[in-house]
């Protein structure tokens, strides 16, 4: 799996190289980052990538002849499978179930915004919008970074092994998206909260009815 990011920030995206899982699976070549400067796809003699709105308003907007060199330039020269995905508060809500589908992608573009937004027209431009939440960022750095976690874990390899990221929070189990049940180590008492006595039976069969009603209980709750 290969991610391109167009960014104003790359070196914000680096610190993906040495982190955790992402970072293990960087080095074994089980994903590829490319962070993509747009500034080096700036207009004149200053590379200027934003502008004011026509119409007035607060804030600069990225142009949009900037993003599409930036994004011409990402598109794979290959006949790969591949999504250009725009970072903004209008896109579909990102969850497990898209983070699913998107690994059946051999690359994913993301483009990330910065100020007031985008120019509209890049729409054109883009296969899909996707958002985080329903919540304002500076950029869409952060998004980004979710959204290559998220996905890397569920790559072939990414993981020790292929089943964990299966059985995790979300997941959906027996037609069902559940958070995972409820786990515990030592020590066996802390403060009079005990471990549940069935964890502790051996009886697997029990242990494996118990996390499941767990998981419901879980969900339910939330």
């Amino acid at each position: 799996m290969k991610f391109k990011v167009i960014t104003l920030f790359p070196d914000f995206l680096k610190s993906l190289d040495n982190y955790s899982v992402i970072g293990r699976a960087i080095k074994s070549g089980k994903i590829e980052i490319e962070n993509i400067c747009l500034r080096d796809f700036g207009k004149g003699s200053y590379c200027q990538v934003d502008d004011k709105p026509y119409g007035g308003g607060i804030g600069m907007l990225l142009k949009v002849d900037v993003l599409y060199d930036a994004i011409k330039f990402a598109k794979p020269k290959k006949s790969a499978k591949s999504k250009i995905i725009l970072l903004s508060a209008e896109g579909d809500r990102f969850n497990q179930e898209k983070a699913e589908k998107l690994t059946d992608l051999d690359e994913i573009i993301l483009v990330c915004g910065h100020y007031e937004g985008f120019d509209r027209r890049v729409d054109k431009y883009v296969d899909e919008k996707i958002s985080i939440g329903d919540f304002i960022l500076s950029g869409g750095e952060i998004p980004a970074m979710a959204i290559i976690d998220s996905v890397s874990r569920l790559t072939p390899g990414v993981l020790g092994k292929d089943e964990s990221a299966h059985i995790e929070s979300f997941s959906e189990i027996e037609g069902e998206r559940l958070l995972e049940h409820s786990q515990y180590t030592r020590p066996e008492e802390f403060k009079g909260d005990k471990v549940p006595e069935v964890l502790l039976s051996g009886n697997h069969k029990k242990i494996s009815e118990w996390q499941k009603t767990n998981r419901c209980k879980l969900r339910e709750d939330t």
